[in-house]
């Protein structure tokens, strides 16, 4: 029989739809659950035991009975917050039904006998902090910008004294509002005259401004590698910003020293998929002239040319067609 997927993310993920459907095509099975479901549209019973050392049990949702022990891949992707699922509750309560639902059913989910994970939520959790992306592009020899962490208004003037332009952006993206309204705050150029004491109440991450030609923006799903120069009409700053119909596409060829150091950085984070950006600043087909931005451990994908393409790359994976060999295929 071939390998059970379970997929793990929210009804609306059209990124999961193009994978579930790439995998349907090769009739493989698929079981697809969010998590924040829990109660009456999603039950589980998984038990352990000294004669059964590892989880078995079945998992219900309104379509499907999957038995956790014929799980051969889990393609985590973005499941509802289990907040979401308590949000009526008093403070208390939710936070507590939040916890054990965290602890409980997501402890089993991340815990399958031998499956593989594309990513696991540890490894995603581990690779998420942008300064410890940066420090191991760095450690690989990888280009990456003069950055600055602090809060330290002091600090910043100085670090923009040193280096002329330089510019913000945030750890994280911003959260919804409470209309449930989403946001985003992009990189930006920022002027140290207009800098004071309001720095002093969280991180902010500064950095030099790199002289780009251009962006690029590099999809590894295990040994794959799909990369596209990213440009736009008026040269943005930050290409995300503007309307995403009108960037500019172009294949682009990733130098084989580069290649290698994003297949090292997978590994050593455990992950089998990633997307990463650089900046550009001459010759693509010279490594110096690649600068190192971030690497976003459960990024999208959905919207680039090469996107019929990463979804055979993640069905490989998940079926078991491609063996991937960074040290990442199991539970961490």
């Amino acid at each position: 029989m071939a390998p059970l997927v379970l997929v793990v993310t929210s009804l609306e993920d059209v990124t999961a739809d193009l994978v579930i459907t790439a995998l349907n095509d090769r009739e493989v099975p698929v079981a697809r659950v969010d998590p924040g479901d829990i109660g009456p549209g999603l039950a589980f019973g998984a038990r352990i035991g000294a004669g059964t050392p590892v989880w078995g049990g079945r998992l219900r949702t309104t379509t499907r009975e999957v038995e956790l022990g014929e799980v051969a891949a889990v393609y985590y992707r973005r499941p509802t917050p289990y907040s979401a699922r308590f949000a009526h509750l008093p403070a208390q309560q939710r936070d507590f039904a939040t916890t054990e639902a965290r602890h409980g059913l997501g402890g089993v989910l991340h815990n399958l006998r031998d499956a593989r994970y594309v990513n696991h939520p540890a490894a995603v959790n581990r690779a998420d902090f942008k300064p410890a992306q940066l420090q191991r592009f760095a450690k690989l020899g990888l280009t990456i910008p003069a950055t600055l962490v602090t809060n330290d208004v002091g600090q910043a003037r100085k670090f923009a004294a040193e280096h002329g332009r330089i510019i913000y952006k945030p750890f994280r993206g911003l959260p919804a509002s409470e209309d449930g309204c989403a946001g985003a705050i992009w990189a930006q150029r920022v002027d140290p005259d207009t800098f004071d004491d309001s720095i002093t109440v969280m991180p902010h991450l500064f950095q030099a401004e790199i002289p780009k030609t251009g962006d690029a923006r590099i999809t590894v799903v295990g040994r794959q590698v799909f990369a596209s120069r990213i440009e736009t009409p008026d040269g943005a700053l930050d290409w995300r910003r503007g309307d995403w119909n009108t960037l500019i596409h172009t294949p682009v060829g990733v130098p084989a020293p580069i290649e290698a150091a994003l297949h090292s950085y997978l590994s050593s984070f455990g992950l089998a998929f990633g997307c990463f950006d650089f900046t550009l600043t001459g010759d693509e087909h010279l490594p110096e002239s690649w600068t190192a931005i971030e690497c976003n451990p459960n990024g999208q994908w959905g919207w680039l040319p090469e996107a019929p393409a990463i979804t055979e790359a993640f069905a490989d994976i998940l079926s078991g067609k491609e063996a991937v060999t960074h040290d990442h295929a199991r539970r961490p």
